[in-house]
């Protein structure tokens, strides 16, 4: 009787000695070496410093006006906190001299000293309007020549929304002011 394992075998046919000689002379499939990441040419090479020095150059420039801006951060992160007092009918006229006083010193940190300091009144709105984006707008002028000047109460009975139009026209400033190179 043969095994099972005999029996499961196919029968191996016969080849011709040619066919036999023909199968033991194949090989595997060649498979190709894989494509380096590597550029082959050296345009590419060219072209990717190019890119390269580009972006550290847009980088820097980034940068550059980053730094040169820290002080319009600064100015808004106060000009947040004048805000919430301006609201407050107690607090209010504090508040519109801090205003006041943070655009002179926005002004006085963007444009040479010589230039800002001595400026009051007029010249003050003057300046502040030249250098805005539009204009400064006339809540800024009505804080410069009137509202920083008057006593606590007629500025703790002035409306909710000219302290925030005043707010409003400082923050517009303080954001679009343009300063010469």
């Amino acid at each position: 009787m043969a095994t099972a394992e005999a029996l499961m075998e196919p029968q191996a046919s016969h080849l011709d000695p040619i066919t036999e000689a023909a199968l033991r002379s194949l090989h595997d499939i060649a498979i190709p070496t894989p494509v380096s990441w590597m550029p082959q040419t050296w345009g590419w090479i060219v072209v990717g410093l190019v890119l390269l020095v580009g972006l550290m150059f847009a980088f820097l420039l980034w940068l550059r006006r980053y730094r040169a801006n820290a002080y319009r951060r600064e100015a808004r992160r106060i000009l947040d906190e004048i805000e919430i007092r301006i609201r407050n009918p107690e607090t209010r006229q504090d508040a519109i001299h801090e205003l006041a006083c943070l655009l002179k010193r926005t002004a006085l940190a963007a444009w040479p000293r010589d230039q800002v300091a001595c400026l009051s009144g007029a010249a003050w709105v003057h300046f502040l309007d030249g250098h805005a984006e539009g204009g400064a707008g006339n809540a800024l002028a009505r804080l410069l020549d009137d509202a920083e000047y008057r006593d606590s109460s007629s500025i703790g009975g002035l409306p909710q929304n000219d302290g925030d139009d005043i707010a409003a026209a400082v923050r517009g400033w303080i954001e679009r002011h343009h300063v010469s190179a």
